[in-house]
């Protein structure tokens, strides 16, 4: 047990350190590891946990990441396996946010991160398109995700138009579409669990009320207030790194005192720019709210219930893959995330596209993403230089 731990720990300590790119990217690293080099289990195993990934919340890397290390080593594979990928970006990312916290607000600084907004919303439309052109393929699914869209914009809540959707998309499928559910399923399963844009989740319809409760007043930084929020996002996280900016949004920006629109981009391009999960856009936050101690808080609260869905739901997977209902559910989930995700692609578009060279910068990188779909580290290391030049 013990060599079978270290192993874990080895690798993926190793794969957090290297694994720029996105949820892809993870994903294909672990394959190709696990799988083919290591043989730790089979091909349609992997796909399996895959597919099972996007039934829970929370980071869908860090949670394969979690079933990876179960299969191999039990739960304490599971929790080493997931720390492991883990640790890396974090401590990476206290370090960004330092010299954030320091230097962000001087001009030379602050010209290059001019830049790199712009950048990262070409990263998250190029993101929501491919994930579009999967999860709305149907009709039916592209009425969920317009209708999700629609409403988070005419200002409701980001959960309970996610889960209202969800739900209703699972009705709208089953009535017009009775067969549906395993031939639909599997694949957007598989296609979530690899895309750059994250996976979709179902979370416990209990928690979702109480993700707004989180939310301290204005200028408030209270180390509890400040976990109990990303703890009941953790909870209900439906989709990946780019959903995550709506609860973000919703729950921090205009309640903590110095977290605005501006900090939200930032922590989505620090997220960009380092490897591993996304989830480190929650550490980035904790550091400019409450420093060293609201960056850990916050890091150990979002993810925390990852682990224990992934202890949950690891013997289960066999029973998951047969059934139809799950299926449906998914693809419902799925579109009401790129539903999400494009409601708040529109806000910080208007928040961000201000001038002709934020503009500039948008365009260029978006044709770059969708002409040669560089690594997103790239797109935003690009927008960071342009914006030292056109600044």
């Amino acid at each position: 047990m013990l060599r079978r731990l270290l192993e874990l720990a080895g690798f993926f300590l190793k794969l957090g350190t290297i694994s720029f790119g996105g949820p892809a990217a993870h994903l294909a690293f672990m394959e190709d590891e696990v799988v083919r080099r290591r043989r730790w289990i089979s091909a349609g195993r992997f796909l399996d946990l895959v597919g099972a990934s996007n039934l829970i919340p929370g980071p869908n890397a860090v949670e394969i990441a979690g079933h990876v290390g179960y299969c191999r080593a039990g739960l304490p594979g599971s929790i080493v396996a997931g720390l492991g990928f883990t640790i890396p970006a974090v401590a990476m990312t206290l370090v960004l946010a330092w010299s954030y916290g320091r230097y962000g607000a001087i001009p030379q600084v602050e010209a290059f991160l001019h830049g790199v907004k712009p950048a990262v919303l070409a990263v998250v439309f190029t993101a929501v398109w491919r994930l579009g052109r999967k999860a709305l393929a149907l009709w039916q699914l592209a009425l969920v995700g317009a209708g999700v869209a629609a409403t988070v914009l005419c200002g409701a809540d980001e959960v309970v138009a996610l889960l209202a959707g969800s739900l209703l998309g699972v009705l709208l499928l089953r009535l017009t579409r009775p067969d549906s559910g395993l031939n639909v399923g599997k694949p957007a399963a598989v296609v979530l669990g690899v895309s750059a844009g994250g996976s979709a989740r179902v979370a416990h319809a209990t928690t979702l009320a109480a993700v707004g409760a989180g939310a301290a007043t204005p200028g408030a930084a209270s180390l509890w207030s400040l976990g109990l929020f990303f703890l009941k996002v953790g909870a209900v996280w439906y989709g990946g790194g780019y959903v995550l900016l709506a609860y973000l949004e919703g729950g921090l920006v205009g309640h903590y005192a110095g977290f605005g629109q501006k900090e939200l981009l930032d922590a989505v391009a620090i997220g960009q720019l380092t490897p591993g999960p996304m989830l480190t856009c929650a550490t980035f936050a904790g550091y400019l709210i409450a420093g060293l101690p609201g960056a850990l808080v916050a890091t150990a609260a979002i993810v925390l219930p990852s682990f224990v869905f992934v202890a949950l739901t690891n013997p289960l997977i066999s029973r998951l893959r047969s059934s139809r209902w799950a299926s449906r559910f998914l693809d419902a989930v799925s579109a009401a995330s790129v539903g999400l995700m494009i409601a708040v692609s529109i806000t910080l578009t208007l928040a961000t596209l201000v001038d002709w060279r934020a503009w500039t910068v948008a365009i260029v990188a978006g044709a770059v993403a969708v002409r040669w779909r560089p690594s997103p580290a790239w797109l935003v290391l690009g927008g960071a230089v342009a914006g030292r030049l056109l600044w």
